[in-house]
């Protein structure tokens, strides 16, 4: 598969692994609502934020949408989108290799972009989420009026470039069916099955067994068009006029035609890539969204709440976990909460203070703009403000000072399994992958917080430490067993900090 290669490639492509995995602080001020959610907004650089959610969310997203800077050549107010083209594909690449591996392997993501990097962004997408895992490139309506002014051609679209993480593994739920789709079926002759429309029951190509004369209620015969057949057998078909599912017309003259019942078509429809401005909103729209909860500011190119609605129907179910890394004015979030699914939304703008949190808490008090009436949203949830914190290793690969248990447990856990931690880590005893069970000895986790209190691997430490049947994983800042002794009790011993890797 050919790559695409630009100025700094070579040191773009190692960002990810390079860049430090840092704390996430809570800042209760800008927290709000029920205090027992997941839902997570965290302000700060999105590469950074992204490494710090591996050790907890690896695999776990169910769908990603971005809504990227899309390097227009222009200055937004509330960030740089004049970014050289190299410069664009060095922001994007590690930031898409770090959101591969947060995606669950049956998850989707969705990006949304213009012309002026659409093929770009296409190709570096097929390198690291793998070409066979494209599943389309929708188009969308973003501006529902011709621009005349315009020099040469009014672009009235954005493109939304879709994958999925294991496209064998992907499923897409049907959206629902239109009032329009409905208005087709009625029931002019009363039917108890109810509603229903008609097909016809030709079709082309000559077929054995497929021409014989069908008759009528009130006698008439009726035979297929020369070079036709009908599409069921005569026993079939003479079953399905007993049942009453072929209509004559009203006066049982008319060329037959197959009933088709509306309670037993498939209830929805099936998306496609023509997403229309009357059916998922439009720029103008989600500027009137936004101004609801915020008249001073207006945002240059928001997604109206109809957008995100569409891709998390058909990327989503309830509870699943969304993640939006470019949050901007938060709209990814406020849909998610308001159709009951998990959220993580990342913006480094002061707007993650001064739009994202408060829309978010517009929301939690019952909120009833953009799509609030429609998914009958009345309120509540809550969700919790994060800033990053110091990386949890420095400059030399050492713990830094003041790291705690947890967030070293879980690190120390996705380094060793390739799974996010979903324990309490509130022992010693991290837990089992594979047969193997991990501890980790650091900060006074047995109880004795002096320099040497537990977190040496000692006998006396081993005889209280959890039983675990099995190799064991030890991490610790120093070992006083023989190695003699390591190998009898099955026991692997790394040192802290020094066979700690960042990744």
């Amino acid at each position: 598969m050919p790559f695409l290669h630009w100025l700094t490639r070579d040191v773009d492509i190692r960002t990810a692994t390079h860049t430090p995995y840092r704390l996430l602080e809570e800042v209760k001020e800008h927290s709000h609502g029920d205090r027992d959610t997941s839902n997570m907004l965290i302000w700060g650089d999105n590469l950074d934020a992204l490494k710090a959610l591996l050790p907890y969310y690896a695999g776990k997203v169910k769908c990603i949408f971005i809504d990227p800077p899309y390097n227009t050549k222009s200055a937004f107010e509330h960030y740089d989108d004049n970014l050289e083209h190299a410069k664009w594909l060095a922001m994007m690449y590690p930031r898409l290799e770090i959101l591969r591996e947060l995606l669950s392997e049956d998850g989707s993501i969705w990006v949304t972009i213009d012309d002026n990097e659409a093929h770009y962004l296409k190709v570096i997408m097929d390198e690291i989420f793998g070409r066979r895992n494209f599943i389309t490139n929708a188009v969308w309506q973003k501006i529902h009026s011709i621009k005349n002014d315009t020099r040469l051609i009014s672009v009235n679209h954005d493109l939304v470039i879709i994958y999925g993480k294991n496209s064998n593994a992907l499923t897409f739920n049907l959206l629902p069916r239109t009032s329009v789709m409905d208005g087709r079926f009625s029931n002019p002759d009363n039917d108890p099955r109810g509603s229903w429309s008609s097909g016809d029951l030709v079709a082309n190509e000559p077929r054995i067994n497929g021409n014989y004369i069908v008759k009528g209620p009130t006698g008439l015969e009726f035979t297929v068009p020369a070079n036709k057949h009908w599409v069921y057998s005569q026993e079939n078909l003479e079953a399905m006029i007993a049942d009453n599912r072929i209509w004559f017309g009203a006066k049982g003259t008319a060329f037959p035609r197959k009933k088709r019942f509306l309670a037993e078509v498939q209830q929805g429809r099936r998306a496609d890539t023509w997403w229309k401005s009357d059916d998922v909103g439009h720029n103008q729209e989600a500027k009137r969204e936004i101004k609801q909860f915020n008249s001073d500011e207006i945002f240059a190119t928001p997604k109206p709440e109809r957008f995100l609605q569409r891709v998390l129907t058909i990327a989503t179910n309830p509870n699943d976990l969304v993640l939006d890394s470019f949050l901007g004015s938060g709209t990814t979030a406020a849909v998610a909460h308001k159709m009951g699914r998990r959220y993580i939304g990342i913006e480094m703008g002061d707007h993650a203070m001064t739009h994202c949190a408060p829309r978010l808490q517009k929301v939690i008090e019952g909120e009833q703009g953009g799509i609030s009436e429609a998914v009958g949203w009345k309120g509540g949830g809550g969700f919790r403000f994060y800033q990053l914190g110091v990386p949890v290793f420095d400059e030399n690969g050492h713990v830094s000072d003041g790291i705690k248990f947890v967030p070293l447990a879980a690190h120390i856990w996705f380094l060793e399994t390739g799974i996010p931690y979903s324990g309490r880590a509130d022992s010693h005893f991290l837990g089992s992958h594979n047969g193997v069970g991990y501890y980790l000895l650091y900060n006074g986790i047995l109880g004795d917080k002096r320099p040497n209190g537990g977190n040496v691997l000692t006998a006396k430490v081993l005889s209280g430490l959890s039983s675990h049947n099995g190799a064991k994983v030890i991490f610790g800042e120093g070992c006083r067993l023989s190695a003699e002794r390591l190998t009898r009790e099955g026991i692997t011993f790394r040192q802290i900090p020094y066979e700690i890797k960042a990744r």
